[in-house]
């Protein structure tokens, strides 16, 4: 919810957005049924996703560890 949150303090999102992505959410009971949003909803959390560059994480390098 953190991630939602501030995708809508960033105006990514519109309150109506955040509250249904959020109830969606809420009451999936698996990944899978998330996968399941309304493919209107998907649209909208994935564009904030990329505007947001949810996942510079997976691209960034690990770091070396050291000796």
């Amino acid at each position: 919810m953190q991630t939602l949150d501030e995708m809508r303090d960033r105006c990514l999102l519109t309150d109506e957005q955040h509250a249904e992505i959020g109830a969606w959410v809420s009451q999936a009971r698996t990944p899978e049924a998330i996968l399941a949003m309304p493919e209107g909803l998907w649209r909208t959390l994935e564009l904030a996703s990329v505007l947001m560059d949810v996942d510079a994480d997976l691209r960034r390098e690990p770091p070396l560890s050291g000796p």
